[in-house]
């Protein structure tokens, strides 16, 4: 089968690339390196380098033909939705209505769309979160991933246009980027490896459900053939406070030094975490790495990486 991944560069979506390349796939990937890095990309895959939003992305669909869209790309920045709500909606919501127009022309069987399990359910009405959860995003950004989901619903009543949406968690491992908005697993193990202060922003207190990023790559596998029309949480289903994260990383990383506390970011939900039942039932997705082994590869790596 021939996959076309945008975002295939960045962190989760080169893991997915390398996914469907060792199952045997052709994979065609388009990522624009604002974020992504050419270091992460799967040697196996074919390369362009686009923006989704770019009028030559018609001739990439023209050239490959794919039969399967896998959409990372995206603007995932939520300080910057908050200050920059168009350029966010341009990105996610108008690049990706491109990306589905192109899809319903060129006969595309399936688009598997990543959007936010973190951000479209804002503060929790109950926890852990299904996705029956009612959708009340508190940033620009939790809105724009959801309006494309919108669309999608949409282009599969109007044009058959089939399509499976994954909504992660908080999703960490190798290749995060450790620099400037990133995760927070990612920025404070490489802080702590070069004995640099870590800042915690808030109180710690905040609950995240993380979940680790191969995990994530082998539901993107799974729902090549499964779950057509169907909404799916992936995460682990328990809550992790910040605090907890930064002293798990600072015992593996042997850090002496002390939080240093910082004002809570704008728009960032206080506590979250997510029901995966349905991609347990539907798709036999199981998380399989626990925290304390991810969060040893994680550091491992960038070990490595410095090294």
């Amino acid at each position: 089968m021939k996959i076309l991944v945008t975002g295939g560069a960045g962190f989760i979506g080169s893991h997915v690339v390398d996914a469907y390349v060792d199952a045997g796939h052709q994979v065609v990937v388009i990522d624009d390196l604002s974020t992504g890095q050419l270091s992460n990309l799967n040697s196996k895959a074919k390369f362009y380098q686009l923006d989704i939003r770019d009028s030559r992305l018609g001739d990439v669909f023209a050239e490959e033909q794919p039969q399967v869209i896998n959409h990372h790309a995206a603007q995932i920045d939520v300080r910057r939705s908050v200050t920059e709500p168009d350029f966010d909606a341009e990105v996610n919501i108008l690049g990706s209505i491109k990306l589905a127009q192109l899809a319903i022309e060129y006969s595309v069987r399936k688009i598997i769309y990543i959007s936010s399990g973190g951000a479209v359910y804002g503060e929790p009405s109950y926890l852990p979160c299904d996705e029956e959860h009612p959708i009340q995003p508190i940033c620009p950004y939790g809105a724009s991933k959801y309006a494309f989901e919108i669309y999608l619903q949409l282009f599969k009543e109007t044009n058959n246009l089939n399509f499976s949406i994954l909504r992660y968690a908080n999703v960490y491992g190798p290749r995060q980027d450790p620099h400037g908005e990133a995760g927070v697993v990612a920025i404070f193990t490489g802080q702590m490896l070069k004995n640099g202060s870590v800042t915690i922003n808030g109180s710690g207190q905040q609950v995240r459900d993380f979940v680790y990023v191969s995990d994530c790559a082998k539901a993107n596998l799974m729902t090549l053939d499964k779950g057509d029309g169907k909404i799916f949480n992936l995460g682990m289903g328990v809550g992790t406070t910040i605090n907890q994260i930064f002293d798990e990383i600072k015992s593996i990383t042997g850090y002496k030094m002390k939080a240093i506390y910082g004002e809570a970011k704008a728009g960032e939900t206080f506590r979250i975490y997510l029901n995966a039942n349905r991609a347990r039932e539907d798709l036999g997705w199981e998380p399989s790495t626990s925290l304390s082994e991810g969060l040893e590869n994680t550091v491992d790596f960038f070990r490595s990486a410095e090294a």
